[in-house]
């Protein structure tokens, strides 16, 4: 079956920086758009950023344009995030996303925790 899961959540301080990484696996990956969300105490789930099958194409929130970087390596089914200048705001649980190219089908990672203290 379908799995994603996500590793390099973490507490952090203001400032610095985390690598989150999403493996991927009982999927065509290189087929697939993946994207990162999250989601803090209270709120719902919001975009973060995607990236497109080849790479090429990435979006972002406005929220952490500039601060974090989506990136995928299709040989090794992996997708990351790598995030730069955190801020308190950014704390929540982030999970990774993978949708088929027409949308027929999405799976969801089970959530990693990043947490930034002020």
């Amino acid at each position: 079956q379908v799995q994603l899961v996500e590793s390099g959540g973490g507490s952090v301080q203001a400032g610095g920086s985390l690598r989150l990484s999403c493996a991927a696996s009982g999927l065509t990956f290189s087929s697939y758009r993946m994207g990162w969300f999250r989601q803090a105490p209270g709120k719902e789930r919001e975009f973060v950023a995607t990236i497109s099958v080849s790479g090429r194409t990435t979006n972002y929130a406005d929220s952490v344009k500039g601060r974090f970087t989506i990136s995928r390596d299709n040989a090794k089914n992996t997708v990351a995030l790598q995030m730069n200048t955190l801020k308190p705001e950014d704390t929540a649980v982030y999970y990774c996303k993978a949708a088929s190219t027409m949308g027929q089908r999405i799976y969801w990672g089970q959530g990693t925790q990043v947490t930034v203290s002020s």
